[in-house]
């Protein structure tokens, strides 16, 4: 649930507006509306200091340094910026041994055919009169060249003769000139080899910079810290000799609040938080249905304090659409070791300033992706388990028929809780009657899908459920007392999302479609393996490799698959229907 907040003003003397703040931050409760833009030198300094901090950490991300071995925190950084600044240009002079050490290695490859020679050496024979050029030159023209030149073909690439001329007069031909290297191919190569040692040389002290890398992270949340409480010193309101901080508190700690401002004598304002303010929104759930959090942290995704909290819808359809999607046992079966690895390996090698990582989420859509694949029957793909002679636990499942209508059906159940949410929170306001609209327009939807895309019977009923529908729409979206400025209005709403609800309840079939595809990929490289991988030990080691690469796409094509539909039914589909928008930001209140 979205909890409540009471939006505070504490008002002290200027001259305790600092200790004012320590405690407040102490306290960690308030979460500040600055009353003017922060700005200052100090806060600058912070920001700079910061980004140099976060420069550093993101050297340590780099790939050329996750095979470290080292143990951090084996001594103590006396001056964090000096070592940051040392790290920084260190590596900056890394990247340009890359860049020059990548065209260095270019440059061989284009020169290596033509063999080792001094280009200096060629520069001396033109001030002497000897002309020695290179040229590409179609194969078929070799013999065009003039009588006084010596052509040396080097070697041919493309129908293209690289050539060396050299002449004692100074001739324009009609061929594509090369031009020369600014030093020899051996000179090339030992320079690059010189780069390469100098690179392993900085990456060797770049690591040894890596042992304070823990103490980089403190280094960066103080500093994280120390902005924001500046940012709220100087974001405070003025009036004379008074100054004052407003900002928002969960309404069941305001006690907390108000008791602290009573101890330290404060003056203090409780209000509730009116219509234009920006309030902060914090989420509190039971803990079995805030596993869902780390998907919204992914998507960096919040709900606006005056919206719904679809954390527990989220959870349940986002589960099962994960085992619709995935489909396969044996997929889950596997992500559900690999989650039990990297939980184990995480925990054993655990790290200072680490977030705690919740695994429980990844478990259950583990499991639903088994549970799916048993009730259809499929363990690494299906056919080949068919002929075992296993049977899946629910074969209507497998029927595309079965499929698709329940597809529908998903549609319209999760978008009809969408509108009874809605319509609950209105009652008894006349206008929850236009979501019960919807309700019934949704279910007329779904029927009307079976009857255009599977050619099922239409019921009788479905059409009274559309004009019952639109009916409660028309009259109910906006009740005023002039009854035709409330058609109109309920006309134009229903005109522009009619036909999407139905696009909305269809769209649910991408369920279907998108299992149906991970469950052919998985059979058709059972189905390559098994003609491949007989007769011979080649055959054999081609048809393993197959079956691996097979099924090591699909693994990683399903949480893609995930990310892409399930994700979107959730974020789009139902939260539309549930007016939420996702404009909202996260409750982060001053604190140490």
């Amino acid at each position: 649930m979205i909890v409540p907040m009471k939006k505070a003003t504490i008002i002290v003397q200027d001259k305790d507006a600092e200790a004012a703040m320590f405690d407040l931050r102490r306290l960690g409760l308030l979460h500040v509306e600055h009353h003017r833009l922060p700005q200052g030198k100090e806060i600058n300094t912070l920001q700079e200091e910061l980004a140099l901090v976060n420069n550093v950490l993101d050297i340590f991300s780099a790939a050329e340094l996750t095979d470290m071995n080292y143990n951090r925190q084996k001594t103590t950084c006396h001056d964090w910026e000096f070592t940051a600044k040392h790290a920084i240009d260190l590596w900056k002079r890394y990247d340009q041994l890359e860049v020059y050490s990548e065209n260095l290695n270019n440059q061989i490859s284009d020169w290596e055919r033509w063999g080792d020679f001094d280009p200096e050496k060629i520069h001396a024979l033109f001030r002497k009169g000897v002309f020695t050029r290179f040229y590409q030159v179609p194969v078929k023209q070799l013999s065009e060249f003039p009588g006084n030149a010596v052509v040396k073909n080097i070697f041919v690439k493309d129908g293209l003769a690289h050539c060396v001329v050299i002449s004692r007069k100074s001739e324009n031909l009609p061929y594509k000139e090369i031009a020369l290297p600014k030093q020899s191919l051996s000179a090339m190569r030992h320079r690059l080899a010189e780069d390469k040692n100098a690179m392993f040389i900085i990456r060797e002290e770049v690591r040894k910079i890596y042992e304070f890398c823990d103490e980089f992270h403190e280094v960066r949340n103080n500093l994280g810290k120390e902005i924001e409480f500046r940012q709220a010193i100087d974001g405070m309101g003025k009036s004379g000799a008074l100054a004052f901080v407003s900002g928002f508190v969960p309404v069941d700690k305001i006690g907390v609040l108000a008791e602290q401002a009573k101890l330290k004598q404060w003056a203090h304002v409780i209000n509730d938080p009116k219509e234009e303010d920006s309030v902060p929104t914090l989420i509190r759930n039971p803990k079995w249905v805030s596993i869902i959090k780390p998907v919204f942290k992914l998507l960096e995704i919040v709900p606006g304090y005056r919206e719904l909290d679809i954390s527990l819808f989220f959870l349940i359809f986002f589960s099962l659409f994960f085992g619709i999607l995935i489909g396969d046992a044996g997929y889950g079966l596997l992500y559900l070791i690999i989650t039990f690895l990297i939980e184990r390996k995480i925990k054993k090698g655990k790290k200072v300033n680490t977030p705690q990582i919740d695994f429980f989420l990844f478990y259950v859509l583990s499991f639903c992706a088994i549970i799916w694949g048993l009730l259809t029957g499929s363990f690494f793909g299906q056919v080949w388990l068919t002929k075992t002679g296993f049977k899946p636990l629910l074969p209507a499942l497998n029927d595309a028929k079965n499929m698709q209508s329940f597809c529908f059906f998903l549609g319209a159940l999760h978008l009809t809780l969408a509108h009874s949410w809605r319509a609950i929170l209105k009652f008894p306001s006349l206008a929850a009657l236009a979501d019960i609209g919807w309700v019934f327009v949704l279910w007329a939807a779904f029927f009307f899908a079976k009857l255009l895309i599977l050619s099922s019977t239409l019921p009788f009923y479905a059409n009274w459920l559309l004009i019952i529908g639109v009916t409660l729409v028309v009259f109910f979206t906006n009740p005023q007392k002039n009854i035709l400025k409330t058609f109109g209005e309920g006309l134009g709403t229903l005109a522009l999302s009619l036909m999407n609800n139905f696009t909305d309840v269809v769209s649910y079939v991408r369920l279907f479609a998108v299992g149906l595809a991970g469950v052919a990929i998985a059979d058709t490289f059972n189905n390559m393996a098994s003609g491949v991988g007989t007769g011979n030990i080649i055959g054999l080691l081609a048809g393993i490799f197959i079956i691996v690469a097979g099924h090591s796409l699909n693994l990683v094509l399903g949480p893609m698959s995930v990310l892409v539909h399930g994700v979107r039914l959730n974020v789009l589909e139902f939260s539309g229907h549930a007016s939420v928008t996702w404009s909202g930001f996260a409750y982060k209140p001053l604190k140490d």
